[in-house]
């Protein structure tokens, strides 16, 4: 059991300006859920002061600070300008480093943490799974509760997992993808680890959207994770190792498809907002490691989410109407792009340019639904309470598909959707946008789309 002397206080600029309001309440997704005042912002940043005058350790108020999705709601809401994203990140290692967690949950962010952020050993632990993702033997499992039998966890993983299709299991995107016309810009690709997997189709699409609108696309072989699943976590060590590999992997990449060192990239673009956030805070993950410390800040500074790239560049492609009537789409801002990267306008904006397409928000827009990075496997109950809630606010708009840049969270909300009488299907923008440009209708990717019905509060 860790003593009061072994806690490492957060600077006091993190803690001190908290004047206790309360306006981080009503966002705070644990909360919400819990209805506790000791899984809120305030009063997590309240045992960190006991803590820091040892009045209690921190290892006694472990659970409550593990109830924190880390999806910086209070961050955005707060008037007093309390960092609670930068106060979490440096408490999270800590706990990790304490005994409070039993055997079972330590096997398991174990086994998360060397399986997720690796795509050749995910893809080796679910090629059996590839006949069973989308069967009738998977619909067969869920009606009967069978998957339930090996515990809240793996149950929780088996209801996200999604169909597999074979471009699951290799990376056949092009090293280099010239710019259609003429070229405006040269840009590196993260393909992420999980959605490589999950959603192979939106890298693909994100490719075709760049390319028609005059981007060349470089895409460095053998890339590995970001780090966003650990760092969120608190795993300091394993993201450091991660970003280093990235960084480096970036770094030989910048004369693919030409002569070596003879152009660099313009920018580094990541199309999903976990690992966005992640890439951007490299400059901090690499700041105590002397030889990449160098490297860590201009890497950071230069990457940006392929929404924010897009509309910066502004779109050059025509774009065509997605359906033969008009649509309604409602945008679920994920929260490491919305609170974590500030970007709520760039999706609106450029979908707003597609004829015939309405954009809407639900009523608690800012409000995590659920996923935050391992939460909805490592707190199941909490997190599919916040889904359904999520896809409930959802529904309510009257839209007929859901728009959200992180595949979490469209893993997430599909999950919530199949217990809804009238579910939505789940796009990425850049599949979206892909669907304009290249003039074939949404159809293609939801059969049956009908026309927009009003809105719950007409």
């Amino acid at each position: 059991m860790a003593t009061p002397t072994q806690f490492h206080h957060p600077t006091q600029d993190l803690t001190d300006p908290c004047v206790h309001c309360g306006f981080c309440l009503s966002t705070c997704a644990s909360y919400r859920i819990l209805g506790t005042e000791t899984d809120s912002p305030r009063g997590r940043i309240h045992f960190l002061k006991a803590a820091a005058a040892d009045e209690l350790s921190l290892a006694d108020v472990a659970d409550h600070f593990d109830s924190c999705l880390g999806c910086y709601a209070c961050v955005t809401a707060c008037p007093s300008g309390v960092r609670y994203d930068q106060l979490i990140a440096q408490v999270r290692p800590q706990l990790n480093a304490l005994p409070v967690r039993s055997p079972w949950q330590r096997l398991l962010r174990q086994a998360l943490f060397a399986l997720l952020p690796y795509p050749g050993r995910l893809r080796w632990l679910l090629a059996p799974l590839r006949c069973y993702g989308g069967s009738w033997l998977q619909t067969v499992a869920r009606r009967s509760r069978l998957t339930r039998l090996f515990g809240p966890e793996i149950g929780a993983m088996e209801r996200l997992l999604p169909p597999l299709s074979a471009a699951s299991f290799r990376d056949d995107l092009p090293l280099l993808t010239p710019a259609q016309g003429q070229r405006r810009a040269r840009v590196g690709l993260v393909l992420g680890c999980v959605q490589r997997l999950f959603e192979p189709e939106v890298n693909a699409a994100v490719v075709r959207v760049l390319a028609a609108n005059g981007v060349e696309v470089v895409i460095p072989p053998r890339q590995g994770c970001c780090g966003a699943v650990t760092d969120h976590q608190g795993e300091s060590a394993h993201t450091r190792a991660l970003a280093k590999d990235l960084v480096a992997t970036f770094a030989g990449a910048v004369g693919v498809g030409r002569p070596a060192g003879a152009e660099p990239l313009d920018v580094v673009l990541v199309a999903a907002s976990g690992c966005g956030h992640t890439l951007k805070q490299y400059y901090r993950i690499l700041e105590t490691d002397t030889p990449w410390t160098e490297a860590g800040r201009p890497f950071a500074g230069g990457v940006k989410d392929v929404q924010e790239f897009l509309a910066e560049l502004g779109l050059s492609a025509p774009l065509q109407p997605l359906a033969p009537h008009p649509l309604r789409a409602v945008i679920h801002d994920p929260c490491h792009m919305l609170h974590g990267q500030g970007i709520a306008d760039a999706p609106r904006q450029l979908l707003a340019a597609i004829p015939g397409l309405t954009l809407t928000s639900p009523l608690d827009a800012g409000v995590c639904c659920g996923s935050a990075g391992i939460y909805n496997i490592v707190q199941p109950e909490i997190a599919s309470q916040l889904g359904e809630e999520k896809c409930a606010d959802l529904l309510a708009t009257g839209a007929q598909l859901c728009v959200s840049a992180n595949v979490g969270c469209t893993l997430q909300l599909r999950q919530g959707f199949q217990a809804m009488a009238t579910p939505l299907p789940v796009f990425h923008p850049m599949q979206v946008l892909d669907c304009s440009i290249r003039g074939v209708g949404l159809a293609q990717l939801s059969p049956g789309l009908a026309p927009p019905v009003p809105a719950a509060d007409g």
